[in-house]
């Protein structure tokens, strides 16, 4: 693959575009500065190059975790506040990369985005029932008839049947740990309202065997690697 086809190809933007990024000296491979757009690297394994000092990786797919803040919308066209697609780098919106499921405006935590849309379809469709464990802060206190009511299944406006969790646990008197396979509109909200208490804060942790990295910071992302892809799909 050409240098030219590699730089389009991660979002670095139209052909003209990365043959001049490339002409102005821009981009070092191994450490040397390359002004041929025409060079030819392979792309097993993933070349890896600079723009302007920062360095990137060739990948045939993007596979993201960002670690969402309060106050952002999983939507490229926000109504009230930022997008969460104002905390990637431009290259990674240029080349396409879409939500996995959405998290609300206050909902924090783990958020996968991708540019592949065979991998969005499978971790959004309601036929694959992938776990999602969330921690959901109360206004009041736990008690018992509320774990019971979530793990029993509560009954939510609009739905046919009674909604159960996976798993309900008290962390302390306030923090539940809840698992739920939906991802129905509000979901937890309403289901920890149905069961007689409401969420003040809520913030997902994992998706499938895949936990929000505890060093990502809130606001930053990370590629996911081979190990990670297998942790979400449960191999």
């Amino acid at each position: 693959m050409d240098l030219e086809s590699i730089l389009f190809s991660q979002g670095f933007g139209s052909r003209r575009q990365c043959r001049t990024i490339v002409a102005q000296g821009r981009v070092r491979i191994a450490g040397s500065v390359c002004t041929d757009a025409d060079a030819e690297f392979a792309s097993a394994p993933a070349p890896e190059f600079e723009v302007d000092g920062t360095a990137w990786r060739y990948r045939e797919k993007a596979y993201i975790a960002l670690n969402k803040p309060a106050g952002y919308e999983c939507s490229r066209d926000p109504q009230h506040h930022l997008s969460v697609f104002h905390l990637l780098p431009a290259q990674l919106c240029a080349r396409g990369v879409q939500s996995v499921g959405r998290l609300d405006q206050d909902t924090t935590g783990l958020l996968l985005l991708s540019d592949d849309g065979a991998f969005v379809h499978a971790f959004t469709s309601p036929r694959r029932k992938v776990p999602k464990v969330y921690l959901a802060r109360t206004r009041h206190p736990l008690d018992d008839a509320q774990i019971d009511a979530l793990r029993g299944g509560v009954l939510l406006h609009g739905e046919p049947k009674p909604i159960a969790a996976v798993a309900a646990e008290r962390r302390d008197e306030r923090l539940l740990e809840l698992t739920v396979l939906e991802g129905k509109y509000h979901q937890v909200k309403r289901m920890v309202a149905a069961a007689g208490n409401r969420v003040e804060a809520l913030h997902r942790e994992r998706i499938g065997g895949f936990a929000l990295p505890p060093t990502l910071a809130e606001g930053a992302w990370c590629w996911l690697d081979e190990a990670d892809l297998a942790a979400l799909r449960g191999d």
